[in-house]
């Protein structure tokens, strides 16, 4: 079988991002971005998505999180894009609904080559810990999705912020690891139209 693993970087004014995918992982991370709940969650996507990712992102930290997260969010899109190569016996679509105490959230995607988000999750506005806005988290969702990705990520309960993108996180990388996951059954393209 390929390996389905991929290495990005992306240097600009703004960020320096080193990121390593391998989907068929076992669910290890080495994650530095300079944001500590940004990296929790980081490390719960990856861990639920059964995926080793290695992350070393500088940002301009000092000008606030926003750069920082938005670009891991599109070198992470575009390694999985790369990773997955013609994508042909993927199973293409994917999806969880996870639970985590008073949270419960859903999220659906489908590696169609067409991005597109619908986030339903609000988190009202200010900080959670010391540095990471509530609303960059749309951010790096709506960037992950750029590269050719459909998500739909949907409250259905749930108050404590933290809780709330712990699961978003982790039902991402649920719903993630079922899409990427390889159908012996499906012999090309999951797609009718015989590309996407």
């Amino acid at each position: 079988m390929t390996k389905r693993r991929a290495t990005i970087e992306r240097k600009t004014a703004e960020t320096n991002i080193t990121l390593t995918l391998d989907l068929d992982g076992e669910g290890r991370y080495t994650i530095q971005t300079g944001i500590g709940f940004f990296d929790h969650l980081l490390t719960h996507l990856a861990f639920q998505g059964c995926f080793d990712l290695e992350i070393k992102a500088e940002g301009d930290l000092e000008v606030d999180a926003h750069h920082t997260v938005e670009d891991v969010g599109l070198v992470l899109g575009q390694a999985l894009t790369e990773a997955l190569g013609d994508r042909k016996g993927i199973s293409r679509y994917g999806s969880a609904i996870l639970p985590m105490d008073d949270a419960l959230i859903l999220v659906a995607v489908d590696l169609s080559g067409r991005p597109h988000l619908s986030f339903d999750l609000p988190l009202g506005g200010g900080k959670i810990g010391p540095q990471f806005e509530a609303e960059l988290a749309q951010e790096f969702f709506a960037a992950f999705s750029r590269s050719g990705i459909t998500i739909h990520l949907q409250r259905l309960a749930g108050e404590n912020r933290h809780h709330l993108l712990e699961a978003a996180f982790k039902a991402a990388g649920r719903a993630l690891r079922a899409a990427v996951a390889l159908d012996p059954r499906q012999k090309g393209l999951p797609s009718t139209k015989g590309s996407f």
